[in-house]
Parts: C-alpha cells; sequence; structure tokens
C-alpha cells in the first residue's frame, strides 16, 4: 500500500474539484445574476480577483477537509460516513464563503442571494462527492477482493482466536486482513490455529513481532478466563502505530461498545489511539507548524544573540544534539543550543542537578529561562515533535524508567514537545526518581489534551520564560 499515494489522490481531485466548482459558479454569476442586474448580456471575463480566489479558496477548502480529518485512514473509509461528512463541511465551508465573498455581490433581489447560496453548495458538492465515491468504491472493491490488505497479528491461540480466523478468512468478501501470525499469552504449547498460522512468540516479544512483520492491525482474541490479561496486553501495544481492536464480550454488546464498521467484517471492538478529536489533532499540527516557522524568523534576533554569547563564552559547537525517542518509540535527533562545556558526558549519560560544574555560566542563563529549547522548532517542522508535549527523554533513562513506571510508554502516543506540562510545573529532573514524580503532570495532561490546554502551558511557558524561573 502506498498511503501518501492514496492521500495525494484525494487532494488532487479536491483541488480540481474545488476550482471547477469556483469557475463554474462565476460564471453563473455572470450570465444570471449580473446579466439580470443589468439588463444585457454581461461578457464572461475573469478578473485578477477571480484568479485570486482560484488559487485562495481550493486551498481554503483542502485546508478544511485536513483540519477535520478527512485525510487520515484513507484505506479505511465508509461511503456513507464520508458522504455525511463532504456534506457536512460544504454546508459550513459554503455559508463561510458566501458571508466572507458572496454578501456584497451586486444583485437585483434578495432572491439572488439563496440562488446564489444554493448553486455554489450544489456545485461544490457534487463535484467533489462524485470523484471520492469513485475513489473510495474502487479502493473497497479491492480490499474486498483481496488485491489490498493489512498485515494482521492475532493475540491468542486458543478457542476464540480460532474461531475469529476461520470467521474472518470464511467471507465471501475480505475485510483485508493478511494473517501473519499469532502471539501466545500463556504457557500452553498446544494451539488448535497452530495449523493454519505460524506462531511468533508471546507478548514479551510484541514490539519486534510489529516491526518485523510491518503489523498494520492487532486483534485481541482471549478466553474468558484471559480478560485480566487485557490491561497487560494493551500496555504492550502503547508506543505502537497500529490499530487494535478485541473481540467483545456480551456485556460489551449491551452497553452499546460495539458499533458496526464493516457489514462483512467481524464485530470488533476497536482501541482507539487519538487522544483528541481529530479536527483537534489536525489543527494542533497546523499551529504547531505554522507556529513555528514564525519563531523562527521573528526570534533571528534572539538566535544571534545566544550565537554569539556561546561563542565567546565557551569552547565548543553552538548547537548540541543527541538521541532521543519520539512517538511510537521512533528516536530522533533533538536540537539544543549548548549549554555545557564539551565532553561533560564523557563518562556517560547523566542529568544536571544544582551547581553542575558542567553547566557554562551563559549556560545555566539559557536553561532558567528554557530558551536552550529554541532550535527545536526545527524538530517540529520536520514532525518530530510539538510545541507541546511531553519533554522526550532517552532511551538510556527510558529504560530505567519503566522498570517502575510502566505507564511511561502510555506518553509515546504522542509527539514529545519543547514545553510540557511536567516542565511547567515540576522543571528539571535531576534524578530517575524525579523523572517519574515529574511523569504524573504528562500523563495527566495527556488525558486532558486539548488546543486550549495547549495555550494554557504556552503562556505559562512565556511567563517562565520571562521572570527565568526554570529550574
Amino acid at each position: 500500500m502506498n498511503n501518501k499515494r492514496q492521500v495525494s489522490l484525494y487532494i488532487i481531485f479536491d483541488l480540481l474539484a474545488a476550482a471547477s466548482a469556483w469557475s463554474l459558479f462565476n460564471i453563473y454569476r455572470k450570465i444570471f445574476i449580473e446579466s439580470i442586474k443589468y439588463g444585457h448580456k454581461v461578457p464572461i471575463q475573469f478578473d485578477e480577483k477571480f484568479f485570486l480566489g482560484l488559487i485562495i479558496i481550493p486551498c481554503f477548502w483542502v485546508l478544511s477537509y485536513y483540519i477535520t480529518g478527512y485525510y487520515k485512514n484513507v484505506y479505511r473509509k465508509s461511503r456513507l460516513k464520508e458522504f455525511g461528512g463532504t456534506l457536512l463541511i460544504t454546508t459550513i465551508d459554503v455559508i463561510i464563503i458566501f458571508f466572507v465573498l458572496i454578501l456584497d455581490d451586486t444583485i437585483s433581489s434578495y432572491k439572488n442571494y439563496y440562488s446564489s447560496f444554493t448553486v455554489l453548495f450544489l456545485l461544490q458538492f457534487f463535484i467533489t462527492y462524485i470523484p471520492r465515491l469513485i475513489i473510495t468504491t474502487t479502493t473497497i472493491h479491492k480490499i474486498q477482493n483481496g488485491i489490498i490488505s493489512f498485515n494482521t497479528l492475532i493475540i491468542g491461540g486458543d478457542k476464540k482466536a480460532f474461531e475469529l480466523y476461520q470467521d474472518l478468512i470464511s467471507k465471501s468478501k475480505s475485510a483485508g486482513n493478511n494473517f501473519v501470525g499469532f502471539v501466545n499469552i500463556n504457557g500452553n504449547t498446544n494451539y488448535e490455529i497452530k495449523k493454519h498460522l505460524k506462531h511468533l512468540g508471546n507478548l514479551n516479544d510484541l514490539p519486534t513481532i510489529i516491526e518485523k512483520y510491518n503489523i498494520e492491525e492487532a486483534i485481541i482474541a482471549i478466553e474468558c478466563n484471559e480478560r485480566n490479561k487485557i490491561k497487560h496486553i494493551i500496555d504492550k501495544l502503547e508506543g505502537t502505530n497500529i490499530i487494535i481492536e478485541a473481540i467483545p464480550d456480551i456485556y460489551d454488546i449491551l452497553t452499546g461498545t460495539v458499533k458496526i464498521s464493516s457489514i462483512f467484517g467481524a464485530p470488533l471492538v476497536q482501541i482507539s489511539h487519538d487522544l483528541m478529536p481529530a479536527w483537534q489533532i489536525n489543527l494542533k499540527r497546523l499551529i504547531d507548524v505554522v507556529g513555528s516557522i514564525f519563531s523562527l524568523i521573528v526570534l533571528i534576533p534572539i538566535y544571534i544573540f545566544i550565537i554569539i554569547a556561546i561563542k565567546l563564552t565557551s569552547k565548543g559547537t553552538v548547537f548540541y544534539n543527541h538521541e532521543r525517542i519520539g512517538r511510537y518509540g521512533k528516536p530522533f535527533k533533538i536540537y539544543k543550543f549548548r549549554t555545557m562545556y564539551v565532553d561533560a558526558e564523557k563518562n556517560g549519560p547523566a542529568l544536571s542537578c544544582k551547581n553542575d560544574k558542567r553547566i557554562t555560566n551563559f549556560g545555566l542563563f539559557l536553561r532558567k529561562t528554557h530558551l536552550d529549547e529554541l532550535p527545536q522548532f526545527y524538530n517540529v517542522i520536520k514532525g518530530d515533535m510539538s510545541i507541546v508535549g511531553p519533554r522526550p527523554e532517552r532511551i538510556y533513562y527510558i529504560d530505567q524508567i519503566v522498570k517502575t513506571a510502566s505507564y511511561y510508554k502510555h506518553l509515546l502516543k504522542v509527539r514529545p514537545g519543547i514545553t510540557s506540562w511536567g516542565q511547567v510545573k515540576y522543571g528539571y529532573a535531576e534524578n530517575v526518581e524525579q523523572m517519574i514524580e515529574r511523569l504524573k503532570y504528562d500523563i495527566i495532561y495527556i488525558e486532558n489534551m486539548s488546543i486550549y490546554v495547549d495555550f494554557k502551558i504556552m503562556i505559562y511557558t512565556i511567563k517562565t520564560v520571562l521572570e527565568s524561573k526554570g529550574q
């Protein structure tokens, strides 16, 4: 599968649809609205205002679709939900365009407003939805015929796992699962499913199996007497970017937890990774990118001052980088202004503490104001980080933290941040115990993630920088 190609296909047709709808709408205005107003046929001429709109309007539509999460999970779309989503976004955005661009049109009566709104809405909706319907229908047929599939792992190997496997492969139309094997959760060796699927290992092997076999979906199919192990299984899957589903029990069905996502698939509960609504997730990313680009430009004088000061006060490079662990456990290079003397960690990794002699005098100022973190706006633009999120750690310290606090892996579900609730409330940690203490603030943040909370943390961070109260 080529996810980027599929997303590009939707974006290209959405851009063409928006441009076509805008062009046809302007022709309609000339022929029916302006001609009636002036009492003679108005020639169809496209001015600079039209061509400016031809650039801005399609970008506005695609940005709107992106923010609302339309381009997410492009291989798992529902035609019915796509119809409803397209209808809703078209209604909202046409209202915005109407009040911003059309309300001051030259008209002969107020009926022209109603007709203009209706024509623009119908053009935009149908020209957008028809190509989407074709692309989505084609993709669904490819999935149902086994042309497109998702590498799937079954967790569990006893009766329920075998029954689920038999149920899914016996369907006349495929749900898109390409079963690569199963993992066991107990010490049994005699698994009925073993005759049909490869035994890949046990729960402790999950991270390695997911990476080795490029797993995209995991289905938890355990017995009723093994339900107490569900939390342990979820903990093992934390920090992975895969779809997690589970066989529901009768309680889940009666309480309405089980929702039909496919007529041909088995009834499964999908365990969501999303901690915020789709529109907030995408808006957060948009704010990250725009805010980081803006900050890198506006803060150029401060960057120059810091670069000169570092060069004048100590020997060594201006920037410092090392490996941190990011979203889904993916390592990346984090960038900071150097605050320590050269070879400060020649004896191995060590956290900074009060009166740390490895920190330069100017480095101490940078740490108190958190200005040493400014180069990480580059990490944000790259997609490694967010402006607000749990601070990323080195694998050396993560290995020590999870021995005491296994729930640390919960943080790997989101991009790490330049600033965080833990950083604002607790500051820098001097040892693993303090890291675990600070961890509770980051867990609270994740459980309450929202654009509103992000802005509050940003405001407190700016306050900390101005007051030089960083620890």
